[in-house]
């Protein structure tokens, strides 16, 4: 599938958590003989359905669906394992003459996949280590002062709270003397996006919408089993520090099971999460993804617009 170039198309849709991307992405696929492709890091582990709001049964039948539930939430996962997947489940899609929909809310994977991703020199483990030991006992304030200290450029790139990113800046400059931004810069390998042709579209429905539909959705992943599928994530013990874990609402979830919270206090909690979690999203948006096309009002209207304009541009 190509433009008569040679250049395959490619379709991007990222948003907040629950701006309806994955409805929008379900729609033309099942219109366009599309393949929707994950593009959220928490979608990826399978023991996370319902909390995640991954694509349902029924919907996986109708339409190809890649990189949904495909790794143990005993595992980590990185931007460069994703990348590599989501390079392959493209190509999949071009081979079957498939329109590929990559979907999700996750923006550091739609940076890799058009910018390429950095290859570090690998940490070594007592470097790693005694990084997160620091922060274990001082906390993210304590380091973001230390890196400041050593290099405020890249300090002031991250959020004084942000411990994983400030120990992966701290242990980086360590281990190869160099700041995250300086390998960043040197880096010269294209992004994978760079001889496709590709539409790029950003969901941002107003925010009294956006806040109305994380609570009334919460609410429903609830109703839907959320407390039993955080249950059996606990009853694995696995380590809390895994990504999988972190994931809103098993915190808030796993504390119920506990006995700690009432599930309408657990709930409230979650729900305030998620609305600081999209609110973190767009701010993030707002400063890397300004070339993409941003529709904030009658969604798929519009999208259908951009889509279908650009299937005749590429058909």
């Amino acid at each position: 599938m190509n433009d008569g170039t040679g250049r395959n198309p490619v379709v991007l849709i990222a948003g907040p958590t629950a701006g309806g991307k994955s409805a929008v992405a379900y729609e033309l696929a099942r219109t366009n003989a599309g393949m929707i492709i994950n593009a959220d890091a928490l979608q990826v582990y399978r023991e996370l359905r319902i909390l995640t709001a991954r694509p349902t049964p029924s919907e996986e039948r109708a339409v190809p669906h890649r990189l949904y539930g495909t790794v143990s939430a005993s595992r980590p996962y990185s931007v460069g394992l994703w990348l590599d997947a989501a390079r392959t489940a493209i190509a999949d899609a071009w081979s079957l003459n498939r329109m590929p929909i990559v979907v999700g809310g996750t923006g550091l994977y739609f940076k890799a996949l058009e910018q390429g991703l950095v290859r570090l020199p690998p940490i070594p483990p007592t470097t790693r280590q005694k990084w997160r030991h620091k922060l274990e006992r001082q906390g993210p304030a304590s380091l973001y002062e230390e890196l400041m200290s050593l290099n405020r450029a890249e300090a002031t790139r991250l959020r004084p709270s942000d411990g994983q990113r400030i120990v992966r800046a701290l242990e980086i400059l360590d281990a190869t003397g160099k700041p995250l931004s300086a390998w960043h810069a040197e880096s010269s390998a294209p992004g994978f996006l760079a001889t496709c042709r590709v539409l790029k579209l950003f969901l941002s429905p107003p925010r009294e919408h956006l806040y109305k539909r994380i609570d009334r959705r919460f609410d429903e992943m609830v109703e839907l089993g959320a407390m039993a599928e955080v249950q059996e994530l606990l009853r694995q013990s696995l380590d809390p520090s895994l990504p999988a874990m972190k994931a809103i609402g098993v915190g808030e979830l796993a504390a119920v099971a506990g006995g700690e919270l009432a599930l309408d206090e657990a709930c409230r909690i979650a729900k305030r999460n998620i609305r600081r979690y999209a609110k973190r999203q767009l701010t993030w948006a707002r400063r890397n993804m300004i070339s993409w096309n941003w529709i904030s009002e009658q969604l798929m209207e519009q999208t259908r617009g951009y889509f279908f304009n650009f299937i005749r541009r590429v058909g």
